[in-house]
């Protein structure tokens, strides 16, 4: 009894893609946001796989049963690391989060939207993350 999804080896050939193929291709994607805001545009891309991991965790404060969320500038850490100059090199760092965070809502909210989209986050993605912890998920605070 074989089972045509239970293959060994190289199927390339058979029109399916192989492990070079995949690891080579150029798939990140990038969009230009205007922010008249702050007098010109932006280019957000997509985040990584491990990018978009690391963003997750960075969600969640405590272990176990005491895990709740933190969405404290959730936004401006997916702009860390969703803005890039021409060349495809992040424009800012970690340590330019909580100046983001200060920045106005209206080009942080229409930057982190694109981000989101190119990452392949839906809101249902954000509930999902949020199901399991107790209390208003956007309860950020209200201070700087």
């Amino acid at each position: 009894m074989t089972d045509e999804n239970m293959t060994t080896g190289d199927v390339a050939g058979e029109g399916f893609l192989g492990r070079d193929a995949i690891l080579d291709a150029d798939d990140r994607v990038f969009e230009s946001v205007d922010c008249p805001e702050w007098g010109g545009k932006v280019r957000v891309r997509g985040l990584s796989g491990t990018q978009r991991d690391a963003y997750e965790g960075s969600l969640i404060a405590g272990n176990g049963a005491d895990r709740k969320m933190n969405l404290a500038n959730a936004r401006a850490k997916m702009i860390v690391l969703a803005v890039v100059d021409g060349d495809g090199r992040p424009i800012f760092t970690s340590d330019d989060v909580r100046a983001l965070g200060r920045k106005s809502a209206l080009p942080i909210e229409r930057i982190f939207d694109v981000a989101r989209r190119l990452s392949g986050m839906t809101q249902e993605d954000v509930e999902k993350l949020t199901e399991n912890f107790g209390g208003d998920p956007n309860d950020e605070g209200i201070s700087d």
